[in-house]
Formats: C-alpha cells, sequence, structure tokens
C-alpha cells in the first residue's frame, strides 16, 4: 500500500483545490487572450478602435454589438477579454490570500495583479501613444503573466502540496541548472520575437536564438527521459517541451515563409494569418512549460522528507 501523504485531508491543501482551478482557468482565459491579441495585430486591427478607455465614445462594456464587425471586433473583443482575465486575476489573488498558502506564494497573486493592470493600461496607451514600442512591452508581458498564472497553477496543485515520496533525484543540481537556463534563453527567444513582430527588426539574432533553444530543450528533453522516465511530474513537462519546440520550428518556418519571402503573397490568406498566431500561441505554451519543468526540477533536487507532525512541508518546499 502507497505511503500515505500527511497532507492528504489536510484543510489547507483542501482550500488550495479551488485556488488551484482558478489559477488554471485564468491561465486558460489568458492563453485566448494572447491568441486574439495575435489576431488584432496580425491584421492590422489595433487602431481600428481609435479612443481608450472608450470604444467610439462609449463606455467599454456599452458598446453596441451590432457594431462590432471586422477589426473592431477584434480589438474590442480583446478588450473585454482582458476585462475578464482581469476579474479572475483578482479573484485568484484573493482566493490564495484566503487558502492561508505560504506568503511567497501569495504575494506572486499581488504580482499577478499588479502585472495585469500594467497590461491592460499598456494596451490602451499602444492605442494612443508609441504604438511600436508599447507593442514590443505589451507582447513581452503578455508572455511572463501567462508564465505566472501558471506557476501559480503549479503551485497551488494537490501534486506540489503533498510530499514527494522519496529522494532527491542523482543529479538533480545539474538537472535544474539546465531546466532554468532553458528557461532563461526561451524568455529571450520570447522577447526577440515580440520585436520582430513589432518593429521588423533582428529577424537573424531570432533564428539564430531559436535554433539554440532547440538544441537544448532537446537535449533538456533527452536528459530527463533517460534518467528519470519513471518520475512523472518532471517526465510529463519534458516530453511536452520536446513535443512543443518541435512544432514551433515549423510554424517559425511557416511565418518566415510568410512574411518575409517572396512565398508569402502565394500563401492563402488564412495560412499566412495563421502561422504567426499559432506560432505566438506555442510560444507562451513553450514558455509556460519550461517553467513548470523548472519548477519542479528545483523542487526535487532540493527536496527533504517531510514533517508528519508539523503538517508544514507547504513552507518546506521552494516556493
Amino acid at each position: 500500500m502507497a505511503p500515505r501523504s500527511p497532507l492528504r485531508g489536510n484543510a489547507r491543501a483542501d482550500a488550495a483545490v479551488g485556488v488551484h482551478r482558478m489559477a488554471v482557468l485564468t491561465a486558460g482565459a489568458t492563453l485566448a487572450l494572447i491568441f486574439v491579441g495575435g489576431v488584432v495585430t496580425n491584421t492590422g486591427s489595433a487602431l481600428a478602435v481609435p479612443d481608450w478607455p472608450t470604444t467610439f465614445g462609449y463606455p467599454m462594456f456599452l458598446y453596441p454589438w451590432s457594431r462590432m464587425v471586422g477589426g473592431i471586433l477584434y480589438e474590442h473583443g480583446h478588450r473585454l477579454i482582458g476585462s475578464l482575465v482581469g476579474v479572475l486575476t483578482v479573484a485568484l489573488a484573493v482566493g490564495l490570500w484566503r487558502a492561508t498558502l505560504p506568503r511567497r506564494v501569495r504575494v506572486l497573486g499581488l504580482i499577478a495583479v499588479a502585472a495585469v493592470i500594467a497590461q491592460g493600461v499598456l494596451g490602451g496607451l499602444r492605442v494612443v501613444l508609441l504604438q511600436n514600442t508599447l507593442g514590443v512591452v505589451h507582447g513581452v508581458l503578455a508572455q511572463t503573466f501567462f508564465a505566472l498564472i501558471a506557476a501559480l497553477a503549479v503551485l497551488t496543485s494537490r501534486e506540489w502540496a503533498e510530499a514527494p515520496l522519496g529522494g532527491p533525484v542523482a543529479g538533480g543540481a545539474a538537472l535544474r541548472r539546465l531546466s532554468w537556463l532553458a528557461l532563461g534563453l526561451i524568455y529571450l527567444q520570447v522577447v526577440l520575437g515580440a520585436v520582430v513582430t513589432h518593429q521588423g527588426l533582428g529577424l537573424h539574432v531570432h533564428l539564430m536564438v531559436g535554433g539554440l533553444v532547440a538544441v537544448l530543450v532537446l537535449w533538456l528533453a533527452a536528459r530527463v527521459l533517460g534518467s528519470h522516465g519513471d518520475r512523472r511530474a518532471i517526465a510529463r513537462p519534458a516530453r511536452l517541451l520536446a513535443g512543443l519546440v518541435t512544432v514551433q520550428l515549423f510554424l517559425g518556418l511557416g511565418s518566415y515563409l510568410s512574411r518575409f519571402t517572396a512565398w508569402g503573397p502565394a500563401m492563402p490568406a488564412s495560412a499566412a494569418l495563421a502561422f504567426p498566431l499559432v506560432h505566438r500561441l506555442g510560444g507562451a505554451l513553450l514558455l509556460g512549460t519550461a517553467l513548470v519543468l523548472a519548477l519542479r526540477t528545483a523542487r526535487l533536487a532540493g527536496s527533504r522528507q517531510p514533517t508528519v507532525g508539523g503538517g508544514r512541508i507547504l513552507d518546506e518546499v521552494p516556493a
């Protein structure tokens, strides 16, 4: 019979279940927001609504649905989904606080609220001021925010709350360093991608770093699966990471051909739009998955056995 975790049935762990579900829901809504933001950018709809925070003089939530067509639909819909993400983020932060999770986790919830407010302001200022420059910052912050919410989903999960059964992984310190290196390189690639998208600069650097990301991620996945394929907590994100980076290479090639070569005009309009859109979404998923793997390898590399009597395992693992 498998050992029983000291936290199974613990009130703190039970309270975290609802918060975890809220974090997952917020992450899903953020992905939808990133996708619609890509539609706005790649269809040139950012100025379809010329004012902010109003929409053609209407309060945002009172703009008539019958007038939401074409670029107005994309831009105004993006604002509405952004508002939904903001509400979910505030609810998540409140839930983190009420669940009495470790202080570091609750602080991350407050940072998420600050980030979503900043993102909304940046999105509005992009309409009325410094469109290209703020577009880069807006795009990077969107990806960063998604990764933050993904981290909160991990840190509030029952799997994280329960004590790891078994000792630290062999070579865990090296694996942890490699995971964080991969995460850092992926984040750099996200920044470069935003610069290419909004300013048309740095394409060759973006392509070069993309190749480095692919090599490093596949090496990391091979290390994890080769030595620790039986540890689902790290094997699953490692497999997903390898699959995502493979798909990203294909989508990146399609995006390059559609935008920077003579093949672009010959492509169907739907394909020319789909490649960069899905590539942007893939970048967010790659970043979020890399962060999940980095968090879990860090925990396994330095995990300690739980204090059975104290019930304080949530405070004894990295958060």
